[in-house]
């Protein structure tokens, strides 16, 4: 018998909430958030989009246009956090300024974020965005996964050598606590895993044996 994961039906049936310019705009801090970070060319409103099966986040062909905290909606105690993105050269100083300000005041001082899901484009992984944020998750024990987003772009095995690079330099500077994966989401290749992390951060990974038949 195979079970169900439960965060599946709740990523289906997810709605926008609200966006936030400072961290006081936030929903109540309860329960359980997932944030969703990288470079704003790493395919994160495309990765967000594959897993919830609807177009929430922006997908632009310019990047960068994630410029609020994005929330949304999964259950009454569960959200999904779509931050903004770095790596936006036209961006002015100042705004750069206050979002940096503000994502590190939500990252630090947010009790109800449970986990960060980092995406790195395979093709462009640990940049110094990326090293930063590897370094906060180990810092302030915040649980990592990282989606090396757009796999599909290189073969198999060159995304597996990737992959196998990667996850040893991670390990060999942070440690065995931040975990990684392929993603792609035009193939939809990854979802199973990330769903599966998704579930366990949100306290869902249990549950599934109650909707088993």
């Amino acid at each position: 018998m195979q079970l169900k994961n439960p965060i599946l039906g709740l990523c289906q049936q997810s709605t926008f909430m609200l966006s936030a310019a400072k961290v006081d705009q936030c929903p109540d801090d309860e329960g359980f958030e997932v944030a969703f970070a990288g470079r704003s060319n790493a395919g994160k409103s495309s990765a967000l989009n594959t897993l919830t099966h609807a177009s929430l986040a922006r997908t632009s062909k310019t990047p960068g246009r994630t410029q609020l905290l994005n929330f949304f909606k999964l259950d009454d105690d569960r959200r999904l956090v779509d931050l903004p993105g770095y790596g936006y050269a036209k961006v002015p100083i100042p705004l750069k300024l206050h979002w940096q300000r503000h994502l590190e005041a939500y990252l630090g001082g947010r009790e109800s974020l449970k986990g960060l899901i980092l995406m790195m484009d395979i093709r462009h992984p640990m940049t110094d965005f990326d090293l930063l944020m590897l370094d906060w998750a180990v810092a302030s024990g915040m649980p990592m996964h990282i989606l090396l987003t757009k796999a599909d772009k290189l073969t198999y095995g060159a995304a597996k050598n990737t992959l196998l690079k990667v996850q040893a330099e991670i390990r060999k500077g942070w440690g065995d606590a931040i975990t990684i994966q392929l993603f792609s989401a035009p193939k939809r290749m990854g979802l199973e895993d990330a769903y599966t992390v998704l579930a366990s951060w949100m306290e869902l990974a249990d549950k599934g044996a109650e909707i088993a038949e």
